[in-house]
């Protein structure tokens, strides 16, 4: 969890909110590691953060976070609900 503390502070706006295009986030431990689900309004925003912020900090290198980028799952997402 520490590990994914110190990601989420390095990626996400410091206010605690979502990054732009993001609508949903959860995560939590899972076998063999920890899973994180993002949602986001579309692949083109869910590029941009990935590509224009996820990636670069990790290739910087975040102190007490996870040492290599996650293993990306993506889907089409039918249904959204609150």
């Amino acid at each position: 969890q520490l590990q994914y503390d110190a990601v989420l502070a390095a990626v996400h706006p410091a206010d605690g909110g979502l990054p732009k295009g993001q609508i949903f986030h959860t995560a939590g431990a899972s076998e063999g590691g920890w899973t994180i689900v993002a949602v986001h309004e579309s692949q083109e925003s869910w590029e941009e953060f990935r590509d224009g912020i996820l990636l670069p900090r990790f290739e910087q290198g975040i102190e007490g976070g996870f040492t290599v980028p996650p293993v990306e799952t993506g889907f089409v997402t039918h249904a959204l609900m609150p």
